[in-house]
């Protein structure tokens, strides 16, 4: 499956990059399932583990670790944001 996948704020700066085009093996089908995948790679990646304080949105819609995903979704992770 490939996917399109957006990093925010400190999640960008911290992995280096604002966004990659991934091909997915099959059983990555959830966005529970592609954070656990991308958290695999180590270091700095470790902050998308699913149970971190990490948000996600699929096209452009919040979505929950269990939120399947389809073929061409584009996925976008941030942290929450405080504001005043």
């Amino acid at each position: 499956m490939n996917l399109t996948i957006l990093y925010f704020a400190s999640l960008r700066e911290s992995l280096g990059m604002a966004k990659e085009a991934v091909v997915l093996p099959g059983d990555v089908d959830s966005v529970g399932a592609l954070r656990q995948h991308l958290s695999a790679r180590g270091d700095a990646w470790q902050r998308l583990a699913p149970g971190h304080n990490v948000r996600a949105a699929v096209n452009q819609q919040m979505a929950a670790d269990e939120h399947a995903l389809a073929a061409g979704d584009e996925v976008a992770f941030f942290p929450p944001v405080t504001g005043g």
